[in-house]
């Protein structure tokens, strides 16, 4: 059902960038479109794990350097029967992780030097444990595919507006059937919006599988339970900086890292941390019975 799930969506963003080139350019611009959708695949597959880590200055750690996180990744991993994850540091004193890559045997898990300094080994073994949670889902891949399409159907919207401004779309004979203006005012209104959605809805249904996942893999539903509410309460008190701050990233990690007014569930990367807390206490309450 998982795999079921993750062919349909990439499928549906797919056809949404084939359908926003076909607005703005035709059968060529579809033709094209999908190119670029092929293109996408195949470098989001082989390569999302490196763009991320670079995108947000991680450094990989030897056991030498961080004892503790790498030796809870490796008892995590051999409780998941997973491989031995690379580990990796962010310097951030926002509390916070992630993990990517394409397959287990390829997977990373990285965690700033905020989350190593306010978490204790429980609440830090509940954290990895959610992130190790996605990598034995493939939850990583999918994710990363999913934020380069919503990106790259939001940058061709932002395109098609430019053009718009400058005359771009008045009408050609071998544009048949590309809906001309109209076309390309639904492409700059809707795309994006489509794309972020599709993007969060990713995010959002993974994220109570992880930490489901997470609390088997670790024995404690309550140490992740607690660990989110540090999380929160730490990353609303101080959020990441502007220039460690990624849109496209955002849904990568255990909790939002963006700064912003709440405008509801619907645009959420994330489920609300006190469902999530809720959740786990409740699986606590059921292991204790």
């Amino acid at each position: 059902m998982n795999a079921l799930r993750t062919t349909i969506l990439l499928a549906g963003l797919t056809a949404l960038l084939v359908l926003v080139g076909g607005a703005l350019g035709g059968r060529g611009g579809m033709v094209l479109a999908l190119v670029i959708a092929a293109a996408m695949n195949f470098g989001s597959y082989w390569f999302s794990d490196r763009m991320v880590l670079k995108m947000h200055g991680a450094r990989e750690a030897s056991a030498a350097e961080v004892p503790e996180l790498y030796n809870v990744v490796r008892e995590l991993a051999q409780s998941a029967h997973l491989p031995m994850p690379r580990v990796y540091v962010m310097e951030s004193d926002t509390p916070n992780a992630f993990a990517t890559g394409r397959s287990p045997s390829h997977a990373a898990v990285a965690a700033t030097t905020g989350l190593l300094r306010i978490m204790n080994r429980d609440e830090l073994r509940g954290v990895l444990a959610h992130e190790l949670a996605h990598v034995r889902h493939r939850d990583t891949l999918i994710s990363a595919v999913a934020a380069t399409f919503a990106g790259a159907i939001t940058m061709i919207a932002n395109m098609a507006q430019w053009a718009m401004l400058f005359g771009g779309f008045r009408g050609s004979d071998d544009r048949e059937g590309a809906g001309g203006m109209i076309g390309a005012l639904a492409t700059i209104i809707l795309a994006p919006l489509a794309a972020a959605l599709i993007q969060m809805a990713v995010s959002r249904s993974r994220e109570f599988a992880a930490d489901k996942g997470g609390a088997e893999i670790s024995g404690s539903p309550m140490g992740l339970a607690n660990a989110l509410r540090k999380l929160e309460q730490a990353n609303e008190q101080h959020p990441m900086s502007s220039a460690e701050r990624n849109p496209g990233t955002a849904h990568l990690f255990i909790v939002n890292p963006l700064a912003g007014v709440n405008i509801g569930k619907l645009f959420s990367t994330h489920p609300p941390t006190e469902e999530r807390i809720q959740r786990l206490e409740a699986m606590s309450g059921r292991a204790r019975m």
